[in-house]
């Protein structure tokens, strides 16, 4: 619901901030039954002035497990391989994945799609609306808010609040968490240009030791540059021009292309930054709020979708009493390490892409040639981009599958893992012929499906799709009531929340 004059149930989750994470996160709230209100600065609006134009791999999962990957898919065009720099190549085929390529479609495009699933979610959106402050409690998180024309207006109040408003996040603020880090690049060149001629490639991108270009389509007769020139280090209000953009161009690319016009140019710096805590009570942050980094890799937009397809299920479960507020501080123990190695990585592709020593020249062409003929290591470099790589920390003794991501599992009858869990459950994957007691009380948590093969692996996965808890041995009934009960919450008669997971599946 959009409407604000009509009534609607007081939020339990202020999200704060409309970008794609800020908008995946309050449609999984919103389908599991949590009343949310979506707050944005900008007036309601879908910006073209984005830097994102990539889904990986593992972002293209979590939308198909919410029954929106085929939508976003025929918005973009996809890309076998990503270039890094020199003749360094991610080669996307090897990935275990039904996504096992790049998918080039710019940020607006996510944002609409993930904007209508919100809004037919029920969520409630407040555009103009700004946050001037923050308290918390014991019993929930208020905001001060301003709206159109610089007004107060009356505080909005909730049981959580989760900061996705970006690098100047007012909610990391608020909170007193600090942003360490610093500037990668300086006076980075950011222009929406029509060309003459039409690039070779889909996504152009080449750097040597004095200048990078990235081009990028929009698909309706504009591009997409992103460059920099070693010797223009100048502050981000300096004027621009087209003459500039095509020189750094030509730099790079050793052709402008016939750039024609421009109707945006820009400059920006590119900073690396994490929050130290992803949680600070009953306020978390998610998306550049806790996280930036170069724009190296295309990472950035997807980590923090990631960020969000993790927070969601775990605040639906705190909600509605099926987890103790301990679950939350999960949220922080798996995202913040994979936030860490995604600013890592990202940096030293940028590092390593303008390398203009002799020593870091020779260092990349030789990580260049290991990795074309070491298939481990680019298998695993190729995980590490696209997010298919990473896993969460197990408990001690667990099965040695906990925590990793689990891929598009075939299922008896024909179906598939990512299908079944589109009801945003918990999906236990069982033996065929075997049943587990205790799962008829959870069925507004948890889907029962069977292995299309003969394995015998039995196999809890997570509303992310990430495994809980796994065993290769049968277990007791007073075994499945512990593994139940620790990870899908005690059994209940379900009530509305089956009502909405059967008519989200």
């Amino acid at each position: 619901m959009t409407d604000q004059s009509r009534t609607t149930p007081a939020p339990r989750v202020l999200v704060v901030g409309a970008g794609p994470t800020g908008l995946l996160l309050a449609g999984d709230l919103a389908l599991a039954g949590v009343p949310v209100t979506l707050v944005e600065k900008r007036p309601r609006k879908i910006s073209n002035l984005s830097r994102a134009f990539v889904l990986h791999a593992r972002t293209l999962e979590q939308f198909d497990a919410r029954g929106i990957a085929e939508d976003i898919e025929a918005t973009g065009r996809r890309l076998a391989d990503i270039g890094l720099f020199g003749r360094l190549f991610v080669r996307l085929g090897e990935l275990p994945s039904r996504f096992n390529h790049l998918l080039v479609v710019p940020q607006y495009e996510v944002e609409k799609l993930l904007l209508r699933r919100a809004e037919e979610a029920g969520v409630t959106l407040r555009y103009d609306t700004e946050v001037t402050g923050l308290a918390q409690d014991g019993e929930g998180v208020t905001l001060t808010v301003r709206g159109p024309g610089g007004e107060e207006s009356e505080p909005l109040r909730a049981e959580y609040a989760v900061g996705t408003d970006g690098m100047r996040s007012a909610v990391r603020r608020a909170v007193g968490l600090p942003f360490p880090g610093r500037s990668v690049i300086r006076s980075v060149v950011l222009a929406d240009v029509r060309l003459g001629e039409e690039p070779e490639q889909l996504l152009t991108v080449r750097a040597n030791g004095e200048a990078f270009a990235f081009l990028a389509p929009f698909g309706d007769g504009y591009h997409r540059m992103i460059g920099w020139h070693r010797d223009r280090d100048v502050p981000d209000t300096a004027p621009l021009g087209l003459d500039e953009v095509k020189e750094i161009t030509r730099l790079a690319l050793d052709r402008d292309y016939d750039m024609r016009e421009a109707r945006w140019m820009s400059r920006f710096h590119s900073d690396e930054r994490q929050a130290p805590r992803y949680r600070v009570g009953r306020v978390l942050l998610a998306g550049d709020a806790a996280h930036v980094h170069s724009p190296a890799g295309g990472q950035g937009m997807n980590t923090g979708l990631q960020d969000a397809a993790n927070l969601g299920w775990k605040l639906a479960a705190v909600l509605h009493g099926h987890a103790g507020p301990a679950l939350l501080d999960t949220y922080h123990a798996e995202r913040h390490p994979v936030g860490r190695s995604v600013l890592r990585s990202s940096g030293g592709i940028v590092r390593l892409a303008m390398a203009r020593r002799p020593w870091t020249r020779a260092l990349r062409a030789g990580l260049t040639t290991f990795l074309d003929h070491c298939g481990p290591a680019r298998r695993r470099l190729a995980g590490q981009v696209t997010g298919i790589h990473y896993a969460y920390a197990a408990p001690r003794g667990a099965h040695r599958l906990t925590g990793t991501r689990v891929p598009d599992l075939a299922l008896a009858g024909g179906t598939r893992l990512y299908a079944a869990l589109r009801g945003g459950r918990f999906v236990l994957v069982l033996p065929r012929g075997e049943e587990a007691p205790g799962t008829a009380g959870r069925a507004d948590r948890l889907a029962v499906r069977h292995w299309a093969s003969a394995r015998r692996t039995a196999l809890l996965v997570r509303p992310d799709g990430y495994t809980a808890w796994a065993a290769d041995a049968p277990a007791s009934a007073a075994q499945w009531e512990t593994v139940l009960t620790t990870h899908v919450g005690p059994a209940g008669t379900g009530g509305e929340g089956a009502e909405i997971a059967e008519r989200s599946a």
